[in-house]
This record gives C-alpha cells, sequence and structure tokens, in this order.
C-alpha cells in the first residue's frame, strides 16, 4: 500500500517533478546530431518501427511467407517484442524526457543515448538470432537495456535529490524483472506458463492508469478551460487512490494466477472502477481536438480489458486473448501514439493540435484493436481479423514514422 502511494505522490499535477511535466529544455547548445538531443527523438521513432517490425514479422511467419526462426516460438517472440522492445522503448523516451524536469538537469544526449539506443537495437536483433547457446546471450543483450535505463535515471534522479521519484525507478525494475522471468521460462530454468509476460502487461497498465490518470484529466482540463461554459474533469481524489490499488492487486494475482476466481473478480471491480474515473474526465466534450480525445481513446481500452480478462474465467464466449489484446493492442498501443504525438509536438516546438493525419494514427490502432479483441472472440474469422489488425497497426505506426520522423531527426 505505501508503494503504491508513494507511486501516486510523485505523480502529483502541476508539480514541476511530476512524470509528465515534461517542459522543453533548451537544445540551443547542442552542437551534435538533432536526433540524439534529447530521449524522447531516437527511442519513439524506435518505438514506431518497433511496432510494425514486432506485428508484421510475425503475421508474415504466421501465413507462411516467411520462417521467424528465433529460439522463441513466433507467437512468444511477437509478445516480447511488443512488451519489452516497443513498449519499453516508448517507456524509455518518455523518462529521458521527463528525468531533466524532474532534477534540473541537463537530459542525456549524445554518446551516452547513443549507447543506451545500441544496447535497445542490439536486443532486439539477439532476439530474431537462433544460433546454439543464443538463448543465453540473447537474454543477456536484452536485459541490459532495462537494467542500463534504471541505472541511469537513478544516477539521474540521485544527482538531483529528486527522491520522490524514486518510485518510477521500482516500475523499471519490476518491467526488468518480468523480462527475466520470461527468458528464464523460455530457457527451461522456470515452469513456461506466460507469467513473465503477463507480468510485462500488469507493470504497463498500472503505469497507464497512474500516470494516464492524472495527465488525461489534467490535459482535458487545460483545453476545457479555453472553451465556453466547460466543466473541468474532477480532482484526483480517494476514489482514484482506491481504484489503483484495487487494479494492482487484481493485475499482480492474474501476473501469477491467471484461472483464479477470485483475481477474476478483482479484475472486473478494476475495469468497473476505472470505467468510472475515464467517464469523469469528460472526454465526451473533447471532440474537437484529437490530441485530447486520443488519450480518452487509449485509456477506454482499460477497463474495456480488465472487465474481459475478468469475465474470460466464468465465459467461455470471451477469451483471455480478447482482454490480453484489449490492454495490450488498445490501452498500450493507443496511450503510446497519445503520448509520442503529443511529446514530439510539444517538445519540438511546434503547436500542440493534431491534424487530420494523426488522427488517422489513433483511429488506425483503435480499428486494429477492434480487429485483434474480434479475432479471438469469433474464431471462424480469426485470420481474416487477424491480417485486418495487422493492416491497421502497421499503417498507423508507419505514418507515425513517415509523419513524425522527421520532426524527431531534425527540429
Amino acid at each position: 500500500m505505501r508503494a503504491i502511494g508513494l507511486m501516486i505522490s510523485c505523480v502529483q499535477p502541476g508539480s514541476r517533478s511530476g512524470v509528465y511535466g515534461m517542459m522543453q529544455m533548451p537544445i540551443e547548445d547542442w552542437q551534435g546530431p538533432r536526433l540524439l538531443a534529447e530521449g524522447f527523438r531516437p527511442f519513439f521513432l524506435a518505438a514506431g518501427a518497433s511496432a510494425v517490425a514486432g506485428v508484421a514479422l510475425w503475421v508474415l511467419s504466421l501465413a507462411g511467407v516467411i520462417e521467424l526462426d528465433t529460439f522463441l516460438a513466433p507467437v512468444a517472440w511477437h509478445a516480447h517484442e511488443m512488451i519489452f522492445g516497443m513498449a519499453a522503448a516508448a517507456v524509455a523516451g518518455f523518462l529521458l524526457t521527463a528525468v531533466p524536469n524532474w532534477t534540473g538537469r541537463l537530459p542525456v544526449r549524445g554518446w551516452p543515448l547513443a549507447g543506451l539506443v545500441a544496447i535497445w537495437l542490439a536486443g532486439r536483433i539477439a532476439m530474431v538470432l537462433n544460433v546454439p547457446g543464443m538463448g543465453v546471450v540473447a537474454a543477456v543483450v536484452d536485459l541490459l537495456f532495462l537494467l542500463s535505463l534504471a541505472g541511469v535515471a537513478f544516477r539521474e534522479i540521485a544527482a538531483g535529490r529528486n527522491w520522490r521519484n524514486l518510485p518510477v525507478i521500482a516500475a523499471l525494475v519490476m518491467l526488468l524483472a518480468a523480462n527475466g522471468v520470461t527468458h528464464a521460462e523460455a530457457l527451461g530454468y522456470l515452469n513456461d506458463d506466460g507469467t513473465g509476460l503477463r507480468l510485462g502487461v500488469a507493470v504497463l497498465i498500472v503505469l497507464i492508469t497512474l500516470i494516464g490518470g492524472r495527465i488525461i484529466p489534467s490535459f482535458t482540463g487545460n483545453w476545457l478551460a479555453k472553451q465556453v461554459n466547460e466543466a473541468r474533469p474532477r480532482a484526483f481524489g480517494p476514489y482514484d487512490r482506491v481504484c489503483l490499488i484495487v487494479t494492482s492487486i487484481a493485475l499482480a494475482g492474474w501476473s501469477v494466477a491467471p484461472d483464479s476466481s477470485a483475481i477474476s473478480v478483482t479484475l472486473i471491480t478494476a475495469g468497473v472502477l476505472n470505467g468510472g474515473r475515464l467517464a469523469s474526465w469528460r472526454g465526451h466534450r473533447t471532440l474537437g481536438e484529437p490530441l485530447v480525445w486520443s488519450l480518452h481513446l487509449g485509456f477506454f481500452w482499460v477497463p474495456i480489458g480488465l472487465i474481459m480478462l475478468g469475465t474470460s474465467t466464468f465465459m467461455s464466449a470471451v477469451p483471455t486473448s480478447a482482454g490480453v489484446h484489449a490492454l495490450t493492442a488498445g490501452a498500450i498501443g493507443g496511450m503510446i501514439t497519445a503520448v509520442m504525438t503529443r511529446a514530439t509536438l510539444g517538445h519540438t516546438g511546434r503547436e500542440l493540435h493534431a491534424d487530420a493525419v494523426t488522427a488517422a494514427i489513433y483511429g488506425l490502432v483503435f480499428v486494429a484493436t477492434v480487429f485483434r479483441v474480434g479475432a479471438g472472440i469469433a474464431p471462424g474469422m480469426f485470420i481474416e481479423m487477424l491480417v485486418a489488425s495487422a493492416a491497421a497497426w502497421c499503417g498507423a505506426f508507419l505514418i507515425f514514422c513517415v509523419r513524425f520522423g522527421p520532426h524527431l531527426a531534425g527540429r
């Protein structure tokens, strides 16, 4: 309970040291490649590219077009790369941009940043190779990224004596532990029941309910304040704290005991509570600005996914995969695109407004999620829905790379 309270306290709205208080740092003094001036630049681009590769390669393998010969089974490789490749890169971009504003120090840039990117890329390469003994090597290389990221973030927080944000490092350590369990399962050191992958999803969803629960009402309130006669969202309060505690307990339990009836009831309860939070944020009044409603659209899948996960224990018509993909493709994918586009525009000095092309990214991720969730519910159309989902997903992130890549690499 105390750990959750500390996590909540480190994201107080309006605080310069809050997780989402990512003010633009001056980079005029930076003489190197602009791509290496700030952490969000290479890592958001890496997240976009890996989102395309992780889905396209898996679907092509499933269709027999290519042979995906990794030491992990193709479906396990795909899941691993979405959680510990794509999502981890997005987390890195967000965190490395937030830390300087917590500490008042210059951002990690230049060769140190290039080194982190190189470690991340080495992990992605290692995960697609399958030669004798590669499993252990891939595990070491892959785990090194999250370990290095946690080390860099801790060093910066300690140097700036910004101890209130240490709980965010704990979340990174939990994600590292989840990746370690995944590798241990693949290597035969632990029973391979998917605990590591579930724990990875759980950590990311808890982060979304925590950080998203702060930035969504904050950004929504800021936008509504400019409109005529618009009430602002309800402030963060006891209801939100209870919701975060229940959600954390439910997802932790699901990670280790996914078939437990008691945990399933807790998941459903967490879903209903998060649905109540979302309804109170007045997202229906933000249809005029995609940068705002995209956050609501991404979070929409959190209650849907939690309720589906819990219901799957009691109803065979709702498979576990439907709930999992509502959380992964919908909540994680949706929130990543919403945050990456907004942060890129803001931190490159552009107007905080999403054009039609950017709005298409959000729409395609939503469509991809609908088809992927539907593929589990309607097995007779599994292949058709899977292909449609993959096409929409890859299209969304390809558009992101093409549309925002020049911003990330330049000014």
